[in-house]
């Protein structure tokens, strides 16, 4: 299957990222090569991108496609939270990073990869596939109680603890092989009602699970807190997410970025010593516009949001 990626907020993240033609950038997240064509297009001989993703197929996918391409061009099977190996395999500050976060187009319909409640296919939801750990373990390893928390926590599922009560019951019988048992098992436990409207009810519990299995958060955690440090000033950090949990972890990570005096409230002057070290670029984060949703409906819960490291002034 040909690796597609539909790029999220395309001209939005090129613009915030202000490419300069022989900066050095960095796509943590390069899926297909989709952003990552563009921050090429825009680099001079004398420029580079350092393509990041966890991810075989979508590595080897984006190598393919930035082929045609001129500027220099390193390719890094890892995570975008391992930070200290980005900024080896960097050698030097960068200019700009790019996190597309989330599961992309080429992973929700390759069905194999049992990423979407659309298809029935093996448990397994894993992004990097040397991994061992599967949704299989977690839906038949979980117990009630965890199941329901990471359901609940993860996919803010209002059902949380009915569908960890019928995924207990029903495993009871027979393991939960594949993602159609699955489904078939959330569909139960919802009410007909609450079926009835809004996304399909297996949505927020898949998300949950494909969340716990790839360690997403603790990944996202890890990487805004250091990724500013290895920007250089004038460098730019651009994150898109896709559901609010990511979000408010973004926008709390920059804003403590932002205000990093540790003073008590009550001191009216800071004694601490401690001045932020990046500015906002997005005031409010960036959602698409009504084209975009329109040619790609799966953008319709992106979020952009974008620092710049400061220049000192000497």
């Amino acid at each position: 299957m040909t690796f597609r990626h539909v790029p999220v907020l395309y001209d939005e993240v090129m613009e915030s990222l202000n490419i300069r033609p022989d900066g050095f950038y960095v796509d943590g997240t390069t899926g297909g090569g989709g952003h990552s064509s563009g921050i090429c297009e825009r680099l001079s001989e004398a420029g580079t991108l350092l393509a990041v993703d966890r991810d075989t197929a979508a590595l080897e996918a984006s190598q393919k496609r930035l082929e045609p391409y001129s500027c220099k061009k390193i390719f890094l099977h890892s995570n975008y939270s391992e930070v200290d190996r980005i900024l080896e395999t960097a050698g030097q500050p960068v200019d700009g990073i790019l996190l597309d976060l989330g599961v992309s187009s080429f992973q929700l319909d390759t069905a194999e990869r049992g990423f979407s409640y659309m298809h029935d296919a093996p448990m397994d939801m894993r992004m990097n596939e040397d991994d061992s750990f599967t949704a299989y373990n977690v839906v038949n390893e979980y117990d009630e109680k965890e199941l329901h928390r990471i359901i609940k926590e993860y996919g803010e599922e209002r059902w949380a603890s009915r569908i960890a009560q019928f995924i207990v019951r029903r495993r009871e019988e027979k393991p939960i092989e594949t993602t159609g048992e699955l489904v078939e098992v959330i569909k139960a436990a919802i009410p007909a009602s609450a079926r009835r409207n809004g996304p399909h009810p297996a949505k927020r519990t898949f998300q949950a699970i494909r969340i716990e299995v790839n360690g997403e958060l603790e990944h996202l955690k890890t990487a805004v807190e250091r990724l500013p440090d290895i920007l250089a000033p004038g460098g730019r950090l651009a994150i898109i997410t896709f559901h609010s949990l990511e979000d408010r972890m973004v926008k709390e990570a920059f804003n403590a970025r932002l205000n990093p005096c540790t003073c008590p409230p009550e001191f009216p002057v800071c004694v601490c010593g401690k001045k932020p070290d990046v500015r906002k670029v997005t005031r409010k984060p960036i959602a698409p516009g009504e084209r975009e949703l329109e040619e790609n409906p799966r953008a319709r819960s992106a979020k952009l949001r974008v620092i710049e490291k400061i220049i000192e002034k000497i």
